[in-house]
């Protein structure tokens, strides 16, 4: 299961709805994904507020009504519902993925997250943005001796694979780029993507001293030899900066 899939089965978790391979794979998600954990807290108090309630009596003179369905028949309509929106978002997850996703972080200066890990900005959501990774993540920097290009990859090890960080200084644009992690196998793994401004980043006239940006991957740390800057788009690709893992 995704975890995107995962993110959406709060509110079915926190009414006890799952079935249990879901609520095992949910609970393991639970526990590396700060987002879900703040979201269940706010479902579990109205859960509880909702369980407080008690019938609304009737009027005297009101006519009969028919009597309620057992509890049963209610949690399967509840389970039915989940597991048809569940079907519904996993379509409209897979159609976005088959289309792309383009971080236009680098026109801002600030880093999005993606992923499990979801948030705003850098500048919207300190604790959870690209400073944030740089911080506390596994840093790892390298220049391109002939263009001078910098960059700086930070990585975390989470349960859905590795959280990826990027600040890029010294790169003129204009330029379309990605980040790729490549395996052990030599494979490349596309982590984010972005364009460069002409004006480029940490260079005389850039509005910017760099660019600063995160997404992910499914790789674990250990899976990953090196990451390397490419560029897309119109004409031959070509690798701007390599990261030794």
């Amino acid at each position: 299961m995704s975890a995107d899939m995962l993110h959406i089965d709060v509110g079915a978790y926190a009414l006890g709805l799952l079935e249990e391979p879901d609520r095992r794979a949910f609970e393991a998600h639970l526990s590396g994904c700060v987002a879900c954990q703040v979201e269940l807290g706010e479902l579990r108090g109205i859960a509880e507020t909702l369980d407080g309630i008690g019938p609304i009596a009737e009027p005297a003179d009101a006519p009969a009504a028919p009597p309620p369905p057992e509890p049963a028949v209610v949690s399967d309509l509840l389970r039915h519902r989940i597991r048809r929106e569940r079907r519904h978002r996993s379509t409209r997850a897979l159609a976005a993925a088959a289309a792309g996703v383009v971080l236009l972080g680098g026109a801002l200066g600030t880093g999005y997250t993606l992923g499990a890990d979801r948030g705003g900005t850098a500048a919207s959501d300190p604790d959870g943005g690209t400073a944030a990774l740089m911080r506390d993540g596994r840093r790892m920097t390298a220049t391109e001796t002939g263009s001078g290009v910098t960059g700086t990859v930070a990585l975390q090890d989470k349960a859905w694979g590795s959280r990826i960080g990027l600040e890029l200084s010294k790169v003129r644009g204009p330029l379309e780029c990605e980040l790729v992690a490549v395996d052990r196998a030599g494979r490349a793994h596309t982590v984010a993507g972005w364009a460069v401004p002409a004006a480029g980043y940490g260079l005389p006239g850039s509005a910017q001293p760099r660019l600063a940006l995160q997404g992910g991957t499914a790789l674990r740390p250990g899976e990953i030899s090196r990451f390397e800057v490419r560029t897309t788009g119109r004409g031959a690709a070509r690798t701007l900066l390599t990261v030794p893992a």
